[in-house]
């Protein structure tokens, strides 16, 4: 019998001060100083940040000791990021906002997706009528899209915030002038991308300091972002969608300044002042689920995290999980994965071209059409067919499969909560690790490759791939910025993650492993992670790879294939007693920096 959720939750809580007890008698180490360790997991008062980077944390905290709320130190976290983190965020490129406002109690969020050039159209990644490499696509101009980072930023602090840009900008632009220390992950990050950013001056003079890669320990300063970031908060936004900024943007775009040496083909793109003038980061309703009794709050298409989330968390619905064997809740865990991707692949794209059946995708009664696929003793083909969801039928099977399109897996999440109760979940990105490649001269940021994510040609010609180019669109994104709220729509959980498509299933396996496992919340985050993402095998990561659960589901007619690693998850958590508790990775990206304003002894 599933145990009920509010025990479930008392159990969580009670775990969580005995996981923080067990470090209380360290000494506190001061924020913000370039290598400061990085800790996995803090509990306190007044308001908590959780990042990938301990410079960036502290940027958000130092926005919060200020009297600024969970949106203005949202925001100092993520320009940091750009900092610390320039091969995952920044400037250049977009992402997904979810903001819980306590006084409301009501969950709003923003799109603020990179767009394709006005003149794109279905052919923009095709020549003499076949695709283009993906490979020759991401580094080039037409692998970039408008921008939405910045305007992400301003539309938040204007609806939400307290504080101007310039003021929650300041701590990025001190970290950028001053510099933080280059760590392993930084370096074999640069090491990964060492060739093509040498196919870029740019970009070679500001990543490849002296033409070598920087030096574990050594301190890399970015004066050309502190100028951005200083431009940016005295004139505004406006310095990017209609100002100089932006030209230096549109410049770089449509003729990229590649080394002549280098051989490299940087095909141009075809952005203008107008698409940037035009864009917009938009405020749109989130999705919603029930689960266990919780209201599970994320974003809505252009990105499918939202949706394909909670469908599978809506599959999941009818088994208990919290007593089934490691191996069935895996096994579970793995199908309704599948089943979600299958309709996600056929059914989501930009809804402002597209028409997506959210409510519809969202609705438990097409979830248990579609649940009773699952066997507990055979296994799903991959690819699987999508169910239809607007004439949903019990165990249809048949159709033609939508397979999953590639995303880059170099992201970054940052998960923030405030004194008053307010939470902001918030995944930004410039796509795979290092984006395009391509540095804006004298800007010292990079540009994205976003609008590789759409398909460069439809998965099956016979069936509508929702997710073609077009002018102005929205690629899909698998972003799945996370709140979760009890009954009384009060905070008990927010999560994220980076992993291109891997987000949705990071996300997932983190809610059942904290909802239903009763794991406390940096164990739901540090746990071995599986992904199925309607592929015909599974991806594991190694703790899950070279264990005997990997044979049992084998039995079963799984097949794997092993993964060193699968995103690299935040979260926040509000504990009964009104204290917050953040959460980050204990060793993905060479671990993650939870902090909070004053720490609980």
């Amino acid at each position: 019998m599933r145990r009920p959720v509010a025990r479930n939750l008392t159990v969580l809580a009670v775990s969580a001060a005995v996981v923080v007890s067990v470090g209380a008698a360290a000494p506190p180490t001061p924020h913000g100083a370039p290598g400061a360790p990085k800790t996995p997991v803090a509990v306190g008062y007044g308001g908590a940040v959780a990042s990938v980077a301990p410079d960036a944390s502290a940027a958000g905290i130092e926005v919060l000791r200020k009297g600024g709320n969970a949106v203005d130190a949202a925001v100092a976290t993520a320009a940091a990021l750009g900092v610390t983190e320039p091969y995952s965020a920044g400037v250049g490129g977009g992402g997904y906002f979810v903001h819980y406002d306590a006084k409301s109690r009501t969950v709003r969020t923003i799109d603020g997706r990179e767009t394709a050039p006005r003149t794109a159209d279905a052919n923009l990644f095709t020549e003499n009528g076949k695709p283009i490499p993906f490979s020759d696509a991401v580094s080039s101009g037409l692998a970039v899209g408008t921008p939405g980072t910045p305007a992400t930023w301003q539309r938040a602090l204007d609806r939400w915030g307290t504080r101007k840009l310039a003021s929650v900008l300041e701590p990025a632009e001190r970290l950028a002038r001053h510099g933080f220390t280059v760590d392993d992950t930084f370096r074999s990050q640069t090491a990964a991308n060492e060739q093509r950013f040498r196919y870029f001056p740019d970009t070679a003079e500001l990543f490849l300091p002296g033409g070598e890669l920087p030096v574990v320990g050594s301190t890399f300063k970015n004066p050309d972002l502190a100028r951005t970031y200083r431009e940016l908060g005295r004139e505004g936004v406006g310095a990017l969608y209609r100002g100089e900024l932006g030209e230096d943007v549109v410049a770089t775009v449509n003729k990229p300044p590649v080394d002549p040496d280098s051989g490299w083909n940087a095909r141009p793109g075809d952005l203008s002042a107008e698409d940037l003038a035009a864009y917009e980061a938009e405020f749109q309703a989130p999705t919603r689920t029930s689960y266990r009794g919780l209201n599970v709050y994320s974003i809505a298409p252009s990105s499918s995290g939202g949706t394909t989330v909670g469908e599978a968390l809506n599959i999941l619905e009818r088994t208990d999980l919290s007593e089934a064997s490691k191996a069935r809740y895996l096994h579970r865990f793995i199908e309704a994965s599948r089943i979600s991707f299958a309709d996600r692949g056929r059914w989501v794209g930009d809804p402002a071209f597209e028409d997506v059946p959210t409510r519809e995708l969202l609705s438990q009664r097409y979830a248990d059409s579609r649940a009773c696929l699952i066997k507990d003793d055979a296994v799903l083909t991959s690819p699987l067919a999508p169910g239809d969801p607007r004439h949903p039928a019990a165990c249809a099977g048949g159709g033609t499969a939508a397979p999953t399109t590639y995303e880059g897996e170099n992201t970054t999440h940052l998960t923030v909560a405030d004194k008053w109760g307010n939470v902001v979940a918030y995944t930004l990105t410039i796509e795979q690790t290092g984006g395009s490649g391509i540095t804006v001269p004298g800007r010292g940021f990079l540009l994205n490759n976003e609008l590789t994510d759409f398909s460069f040609a439809p998965a099956n010609p016979a069936v509508h791939d929702p997710n073609l180019p077009g002018p102005g669109k929205r690629p899909r994104s698998s972003i799945a910025p996370t709140v979760v709220l009890d009954r009384h729509h009060k905070p008990v959980v927010a999560v994220g993650s980076p992993g291109g498509a891997t987000i949705i299933t990071t996300v997932l396996q983190t809610l059942t492993g904290f909802i239903d496992r009763g794991l406390p919340l940096v164990d739901a985050i540090a746990a071995p992670r599986a992904s199925q993402r309607n592929a015909a095998q599974t991806e594991l990561e190694p703790g899950l790879y070279d264990s005997p659960l990997r044979g049992r589901l084998e039995a079963l007619g799984h097949s794997f294939k092993e993964n060193p690693e699968i995103g690299a998850a935040t979260g926040v958590q509000r504990l009964p007693d009104g204290r917050w508790l953040a959460a980050a990775e204990k060793q993905r990206r060479g671990g993650g920096s939870a902090m909070v304003v004053r720490p609980a002894r």
